[in-house]
């Protein structure tokens, strides 16, 4: 879940393109199943648990088993929903490109990178799958993969929660207008260098904070529920991209405050934890996704009326 971000898509090899920036990795991420019958007709096959079409996914998927015989099939699970700026289409596209490379005994440096040119050109986001190789808070120093990009990650032990506000907000047609690029490139820069110097939580939030307040994504109707929650002295900030509002409370009473907000606001939320390590892999199916037991915030008054 990315916080703020600058784009940097000048370098002369696509592997060092991207962005700058921060976030958090999430606990919740997406499983892909590989399967591979090499005898017979050749065929690739990928499928999202709930039917949501994956064209990113695909792609990594045919790049990964190019010149393989025989069919292939992937089924991908996402634990967090596609298009609300929690990092899906990245983590989504990273495990079946790790699940082929496994399956094919392929390198899985090989299938990290197609799965962030996959999503640099595919619209999909310009960091995710660089941010995600490990877990806690992460900073985008440099932009791309390693060796050209450089990402460092900080353990972050407490609660994060999210919350959807609103529809998703499909990334590609923001991610190639100019116009919106500068735009983000201005705001980012006011708060990147002090993050970069001084990283954690409390400056992490201070600065996606401020990042999403100058960008103003639509609708404007999520940035007054942030107000309104705020005004309960709780730290919230939007993700990139999506309709989802993030929140890392320091302390007991915050949670409390913002627990109580979301119920008065009616806006479903999960509360869950950073990922303690990037992208691994386990034997068996994928698993049956189901939130965490300390997850869901009952919604027990009615929700507040649309302006």
């Amino acid at each position: 879940m990315t916080g703020i971000f600058s784009p940097d898509l000048e370098g002369r090899d696509p592997r060092s393109r991207g962005s700058r920036g921060a976030g958090v990795v999430l606990e919740l991420g997406a499983w892909a199943e590989a399967r591979w019958r090499p005898e017979g007709r050749r065929r690739r096959w990928v499928r999202e648990a709930s039917g949501a079409p994956l064209p990113i996914t695909e792609e990594v998927v045919r790049r990964g088993a190019d010149g393989a015989p025989g069919a292939l099939s992937v089924v991908v699970r996402h634990e967090l929903p596609i298009g609300q700026g929690f990092g899906m289409s990245a983590a989504g596209a990273l495990a079946a490109g790790l699940a082929v490379a496994r399956l094919l005994d392929r390198p899985a440096r090989a299938a990290v990178e197609t799965a962030h040119l996959a999503e640099l050109f595919g619209g999909g986001g310009l960091g995710g799958v660089a941010a995600i190789q490990g877990g806690g808070l992460e900073l985008r120093v440099r932009s791309g993969l390693p060796p050209f990009g450089r990402v460092r990650h900080l353990p972050y032990g407490g609660p994060v929660y999210l919350a959807v506000a609103g529809p998703p907000l499909p990334s590609p047609e923001l991610l190639g207008d100019p116009r919106f690029l500068a735009r983000v490139r201005r705001a980012a820069d006011e708060g990147l260098p002090g993050l970069a110097a001084a990283f954690g939580r409390e400056r992490f939030l201070e600065a996606s904070e401020r990042f999403g307040d100058r960008i103003a994504l639509p609708p404007a109707a999520i940035h007054r529920t942030i107000g309104r929650l705020r005004a309960r002295r709780v730290r919230v900030l939007r993700a990139m991209f999506g309709s989802s509002l993030v929140a890392l409370p320091g302390t007991a009473a915050e949670a409390g405050r913002l627990e109580e907000g979301l119920r008065e606001e009616g806006i479903p939320a999960v509360r869950l934890r950073a990922a303690a390590v990037g992208p691994f892999a386990r034997p068996g199916p994928c698993p049956t996704p189901a939130p965490p037991a300390t997850a869901s915030l009952l919604n027990r008054r009615r929700p507040r009326a649309a302006p």
